[in-house]
């Protein structure tokens, strides 16, 4: 059984799985420091097969059938955990709320598609920092992706430009080591 190599803020698990256990896949997560929080998403309704997956380690256990609206919103609640209860990620007048999936520079709204939005909160949570193109591919890309293409690249000067408005850049390109957001935008 592999696990997955990238870092993901939420694990939705179910306990059947073809090729493993859910409970042992569990504790494998929860070993890892500062792992994602994990919910369970499960036919299993018995009172044991319940309280088993949270002392296993699961955050939240939830069993099919289920309603759309309540299984997005036990999404979001758990996201709104990161950092202390909050869910908004914060560098001068950039936010970006990861529960909501919504990035602002000020009062304007930026409107990124999921890959930008990615890219940004990797760089928000590194403010002065160079990343590498490898790091963003690792952290925003599957494990799929190809590392030889001029993906990151060209993903990142749309945030680029869309944070930027009239505004010198905020985000830098420092030259054979990646990309930097300025620490005070």
């Amino acid at each position: 059984m592999s696990y997955p190599t990238a870092d993901y803020d939420l694990v939705l698990l179910d306990l059947n799985l073809p090729d493993g256990d859910g409970f042992a896949v569990c504790r494998a997560v929860r070993a890892s420091p500062g792992g994602p929080r994990i919910l369970m998403l499960t036919a299993r309704d018995r009172l044991a097969d319940r309280v088993r997956g949270l002392d296993e380690g699961a955050d939240d256990y939830l069993v099919e059938p289920f309603a759309r609206p309540e299984l997005l919103a036990r999404i979001r609640a758990l996201l709104r955990r990161e950092d202390g209860g909050t869910a908004v990620v914060a560098v001068g007048e950039l936010r970006l709320d990861t529960a909501r999936f919504e990035e602002f520079r000020g009062e304007r709204r930026l409107l990124l598609t999921p890959k930008e939005f990615g890219v940004l909160h990797c760089l928000m949570t590194r403010p002065g920092r160079a990343v590498p193109a490898e790091e963003l591919l690792e952290q925003v890309w599957d494990e799929h992706a190809d590392p030889f293409t001029n993906t990151v690249r060209v993903t990142v000067g749309s945030p680029r430009r869309k944070v930027t408005g009239e505004d010198e850049p905020l985000i830098e390109t420092v030259i054979r080591q990646g990309y930097r957001l300025k620490e005070t935008p």
